[in-house]
């Protein structure tokens, strides 16, 4: 009896143990599915300002004859990314709320331009669209980073209608010239090298460098404006009243 009596714990003890596990099973699929609507979110944002820029540029294309925008690029951070993001800024016990309105960057798109005050015409273009709202700009090219880096970073609210309404979505957009991006892909690659310990003298030639890349873009427009008959324009214009800058 009492070896029967055994033998039935045990297959009580497995099926709960089954059905612990059936649970855990189940939360984590929801959990992804959940994760995933919350990654979709920030793609439809991103397409909704690839849409816009990509309009931007074909209209400039088209009725002026002139291309200000050379590339574009896009990223969505990966899961890990965010993750490791919520560790740096230390935020504890993280739901989607939270994630959303601490971690503005999810979304992220680059637009590289001929030439500074190309730089400046589109993001004044782009923000003075109705349906975005600009929650901070930080102009890295008015005023460089320590290290020379310099480019022109918005987060941008842009309205995402889904099948449940209307939601806004911040999207990360940095504007560059060829000059700046270059600079700052190198930049990148070489810290990444040296797990961001960079020898002294490399971080002396990266500066002296992106003071080079300075120079070329103001040659370069200056040329641009001489064979064209472009009039000088103010390159660094202040941000519109509802810009916070940051």
């Amino acid at each position: 009896m009492h070896s029967h009596f055994r033998s039935r714990t045990d297959n009580v003890e497995g099926m709960t143990s089954l059905q612990v596990t059936d649970d855990a099973i189940q939360q984590t699929r929801e959990l992804r599915d959940e994760f995933q609507r919350f990654l979709r979110e920030y793609e439809f944002g991103m397409r909704e300002v690839e849409t816009k820029i990509g309009i931007l540029r074909d209209e400039f294309t088209h009725h002026h004859a002139y291309n200000p925008i050379e590339h574009v690029k896009s990223r969505l951070k990966t899961p890990d990314s965010i993750v490791e993001k919520i560790a740096r800024k230390g935020i504890a016990e993280p739901d989607f709320a939270r994630i959303r309105s601490e971690i503005t960057d999810i979304a992220g798109v680059r637009v590289t331009c001929s030439f500074v005050a190309d730089v400046y015409r589109l993001f004044d273009l782009l923000t003075a669209q109705d349906d975005v709202t600009v929650v901070t700009v930080k102009d890295y090219i008015a005023n460089p980073k320590d290290n020379g880096y310099k480019s022109l970073h918005a987060i941008i609210e842009v309205p995402v209608f889904l099948s449940t309404g209307a939601l806004s979505v911040p999207v990360e957009v940095q504007f560059r010239t060829i000059a700046m991006d270059f600079w700052a892909s190198l930049e990148h690659k070489i810290y990444y090298k040296f797990s961001n310990q960079v020898p002294s003298h490399l971080v002396e030639s990266l500066t002296d460098a992106a003071e080079a890349a300075a120079e070329l873009d103001s040659r370069m427009e200056r040329l641009h404006r001489e064979a064209h008959g472009v009039p000088q324009r103010q390159l660094a214009p202040p941000p519109p009243p509802h810009v916070v800058q940051v």
